[in-house]
């Protein structure tokens, strides 16, 4: 498993021709209410054992949450399920704020 920062995570989705990564997110609704990245796919933590199979293994899914805590655990979780490569937005949400996009709210 590794981990992304914010400012490559947006190279990688400018970049991205045909099939980006997968962007789950792992925050609560209420969380993305605030705050969240166009296309991700929103799953709630509690939720991911349950719907993870909706999931494409093979495709590289990076999981965010608020700060980074919460998806390094969904990540790990990913990997175990055989996931061929999860990925941690390091800093998650806020990062991408503070360092990609300052229109996104921070909470």
């Amino acid at each position: 498993m590794r981990s992304i920062t914010a400012p490559e995570l947006a190279r990688w989705l400018a970049a991205a021709e045909g099939q980006p990564p997968v962007v789950l997110d792992v925050r609560e609704p209420w969380e993305l209410a605030i705050a969240k990245l166009p296309d991700a796919v929103a799953m709630p933590m509690g939720s991911v054992m349950a719907s993870f199979t909706r999931l494409d293994p093979d495709r590289p899914t990076v999981c965010l949450c608020h700060h980074g805590v919460r998806s390094l655990q969904v990540a790990l979780f990913l990997e175990h399920q055989g996931f061929s490569d999860p990925i941690n937005l390091s800093g998650g949400i806020q990062a991408w704020a503070e360092e990609v996009d300052p229109a996104v709210a921070m909470y």
